[in-house]
C-alpha cells in the first residue's frame, strides 16, 4: 500500500486573492498527477507586513482563499493541509491554523501551540506572541482514507505547524496518538534553515518512526500590499527558507525541493509571474511497518515519572 503526495511550495505575499490563485495551480497540477495528497506552507493565506496588517488581511481568508481551495477538491478524491490564519477570539491576535480540507469541507483544523518569539543575534526578530493566539490542544490523529480497497485508511496524519518540528514531545505525542505521518508546515528564517532544517526533519522522522513532511514557503515576500497607514512607511523584509522536504522513517530524505538561495528558483516562475514548485513522493508503508517492526521503539520505551 502506498500514498502518493505532493508539496506545494510557493512564497506568499500579502495578497490573499493572489496566492489563492497560486495554489489553486498548484491544486489542478495536483488533480492532474493524481495524487492523493496536497500539503501547502504554513502562512499560505499571506504573510504580513506587522500584527495590524495581519488583522486587515485575514477578515477575507475564508472568502477569498479557504473558499476557492474547497470548490477545487470537492467532488475529486485530492485531498490537502493547508496554512491559514484565521481571527482570533478577542479580535486583537490571529490564530496559525493548518486546515485538512477534504471533499470541499474542512475535516480537520490545528492551531499552533509553540510561537516562535525570539531575537536571533545578527539575525531575525520574530515575535508571534504579539500578534497570534497561542492554541493548547493536540488534533488527534486522524485517517486519511476509508480503509476500503486500497486500506488508506492506515494512514494516519498527525499536525504540528513550524516552531512545533523543535519539540519533539509533541511529535512522540502523535506518534502514540497513532500517527505515522507527521505534517509541518513551514516558513522557515534562512539562518535556523541553514543551521537546523534537515537535522530538524530527520530528528522527527527518528524520534516517531514516521514519516515526516515539511512543506515550506520559500524566497522573498512581498508585504506590499493593502498596508496600513501606521506602518509609517516601512519596508519588512521577510525571506523564507524553502527546500520543502519528505523524510521516511528511516532518517532517509525522499524529496527535496530548492531553496531560497537556488538561482534555479526562476525556472518556476510561470507566465503570470507566479513563483510554485511541486515536488512529490510516494510513501511505502511496507518500509514504515518494516522499520516499526525491526526496531520496535514503542515497546522498549521506558515511561519516565
Amino acid at each position: 500500500m502506498s500514498l502518493r503526495i505532493g508539496l506545494g511550495q510557493i512564497c506568499s505575499s500579502s495578497n490573499v486573492k493572489a496566492n489563492a490563485r497560486v495554489v489553486s495551480k498548484l491544486i489542478n497540477k495536483a488533480l492532474a498527477c493524481q495524487l492523493d495528497v496536497l500539503f501547502l506552507p504554513e502562512a499560505s493565506d499571506y504573510i504580513s507586513s506587522s500584527s495590524e496588517h495581519g488583522l486587515l488581511l485575514v477578515e477575507s481568508v475564508e472568502t477569498d482563499f479557504v473558499a476557492a481551495i474547497k470548490g477545487l477538491v470537492r467532488g475529486t478524491p485530492l485531498q490537502v493541509a493547508v496554512g491559514i490564519h484565521s481571527p482570533g477570539v478577542n479580535k486583537e491576535k490571529v490564530k496559525n491554523e493548518l486546515l485538512w480540507i477534504s471533499d470541499g469541507e474542512v475535516k480537520h483544523r490545528y492551531q499552533k501551540i509553540h510561537l516562535f518569539d525570539v531575537n536571533v543575534p545578527q539575525g531575525p526578530i520574530l515575535q508571534e506572541l504579539k500578534s497570534v493566539e497561542r492554541g493548547d490542544t493536540l488534533c488527534k490523529p486522524f485517517s486519511i482514507g476509508d480503509g476500503d480497497g486500497d486500506e488508506t485508511g492506515k494512514w494516519k496524519v498527525g499536525l504540528g505547524i513550524c516552531y512545533d518540528i523543535r519539540f519533539p514531545e509533541m511529535g512522540l505525542a502523535l506518534r502514540l496518538a497513532g500517527a505515522n505521518i507527521i505534517t509541518y508546515p513551514l516558513a522557515f528564517t534562512t539562518k535556523t534553515g541553514e543551521a537546523h532544517w534537515k537535522a530538524l526533519g530527520i530528528a522527527r522522522a527518528l524520534d516517531t518512526q514516521s514519516y515526516v513532511i515539511m512543506a515550506a514557503q520559500c524566497g522573498s515576500h512581498d508585504t506590499l500590499y493593502l498596508r496600513p497607514e501606521s506602518n509609517n512607511g516601512a519596508v519588512v523584509k521577510r525571506i523564507s527558507y524553502g527546500a520543502s522536504l519528505v523524510v521516511d522513517p528511516w532518517g532517509v530524505v525522499v524529496c527535496e525541493a530548492k531553496k531560497y538561495s537556488d538561482s534555479a528558483l526562476t525556472d518556476d516562475i510561470d507566465q503570470d509571474g507566479d513563483y510554485y514548485q511541486l515536488v512529490e513522493a510516494v510513501l511505502d508503508w511496507q518500509l514504515l511497518a518494516t522499520i516499526r517492526q525491526n526496531m520496535p521503539l514503542e515497546d522498549h520505551r521506558v515511561q519516565w515519572k
